[in-house]
């Protein structure tokens, strides 16, 4: 992306020469600092830093020691130099840069592709149709759609990962290596205080595999012989360096809990469990929960809502959006099959929870069938899971460009 970006700035008429990209973590920059950068830029291209408007792309800046100092400093000396800054570790620099750049920084967290993202780099959004009056979309060949969904769950949350068969056929070398272990081995610990990285791995490691349950510090900590207090800090960092997703639980009546001992964990990209572990079948068990991940994964595109999941003594709402009374406003039911639409008696715990908070339509997600059927006064929209990702994806990606 950073590259698009050079290439459209030179479409719309700046002078290349005004334009620098730097790779930090390039070795020969190890005792560099970023005014060394700017000495470089004006010295390589003869570029005009004083009268002229340039750029300046400074990729991996996570390994640039007081890189958030250094580069506040000539915000303020440097007008006529833009600064881009990106880096895979998220927590680190979210945490420098809230420090340091008050006022003076404009942050932009990219999240995982969604479905429809996917679809649309492969050219294959042609599955799917706009229903303009529902604002949906539609399918005329769900199996294959389905097929595209499996990839994407597998494998398509990188744009790199799409498009290389070895990536493809080997996703613990790229996803696993240069990414997670990357991010949770090396970059960050030591901004966390965390000490024992192989317990950081363990704790990962279930979490992932286990995506989309409901899990308890007391478990967790009971299972691995970690203290609670240290389980809660590992899963702090986990969610700061964007790998996880914590998601808390509201009641029958959409109450938030003050003292809740349990919440569910998301992967924010749910092809890791496949570089971790190994790619997922259409009939596989756990695809249930894969799903869910799937779903949660295109719902990160959207900051302006908090998600909780609804439990009870007797049932549970998979994903639920409370408004700012904290009164829902929506509701999703996640399934993997179809058996639901046929049998409403699977969706009783569902049924009760629209009819408690006065929903007046949910969505309920299937593999394969699209179908509306009415409950008493509840509207319910039975859609295939892949449909429901590709439309949110979409959705929210279009607004945020509107």
């Amino acid at each position: 992306m950073i590259h698009q970006a050079v290439q459209q700035l030179i479409e719309t008429g700046i002078d290349p020469r005004q334009i620098c990209y730097i790779s930090v973590d390039a070795p020969l920059f190890n005792e560099c600092g970023l005014d060394d950068f700017i000495e470089l830029f004006e010295s390589a291209s003869g570029a005009d830093l004083k009268s002229k408007q340039a750029f300046l792309f400074l990729d991996e800046i996570q390994y640039l020691r007081n890189w958030e100092t250094q580069l506040k400093n000539l915000v303020d000396t440097k007008p006529n130099i833009r600064f881009v800054a990106s880096g895979s570790a998220a927590a680190a620099l979210r945490l420098k840069s809230l420090e340091s750049g008050a006022g003076r920084f404009t942050e932009f967290l990219l999240p995982p592709l969604t479905f429809h993202e996917y679809l649309d780099l492969l050219e294959k959004n042609v599955l799917v149709k706009h229903n303009e009056e529902t604002d949906w979309f539609e399918t005329n060949d769900i199996n294959n759609l389905n097929s595209e969904f499996m990839s994407y769950l597998n494998f398509g949350g990188y744009p790199e990962a799409i498009f290389s068969e070895a990536i493809r056929a080997d996703p613990a070398r790229f996803i696993k290596s240069d990414i997670v272990d990357k991010v949770l081995l090396r970059d960050l610990p030591g901004l966390y205080g965390i000490q024992d990285i192989q317990e950081l791995n363990y704790l990962f490691t279930t979490l992932a595999f286990n995506t989309a349950n409901e899990v308890s510090l007391e478990g967790l900590a009971e299972k691995s012989g970690v203290a609670k207090n240290t389980i809660k800090r590992y899963i702090d960092y986990l969610e700061a360096a964007f790998l996880i997703k914590v998601v808390h639980k509201i009641s029958h009546n959409a109450r938030r809990f003050q003292r809740a001992t349990s919440f569910k964990v998301y992967l924010t990209n749910p092809s890791i469990r496949s570089a971790l572990f190994s790619a997922i079948e259409i009939d596989d068990p756990a695809m249930g929960y894969l799903a869910e991940t799937g779903i949660f994964s295109q719902w990160f595109h959207n900051t302006s809502d908090v998600l909780y999941y609804a439990r009870w003594k007797d049932g549970e709402v998979d994903i639920v959006s409370l408004d700012h009374k904290q009164k829902p406003r929506w509701a999703v039911e996640v399934k993997w099959s179809d058996r639901c639409v046929d049998n409403l008696s699977d969706l009783k715990n569902v049924l009760n929870f629209c009819k408690w908070n006065k929903l007046s339509e949910i969505a309920v997600t299937t593999r394969t069938a699209t179908v509306f059927k009415h409950v008493d006064q509840l509207r319910i929209k039975f859609i295939p899971t892949a449909l429901y990702c590709y439309t949110v994806g979409h959705n929210l990606v279009n607004r945020l460009q509107q």
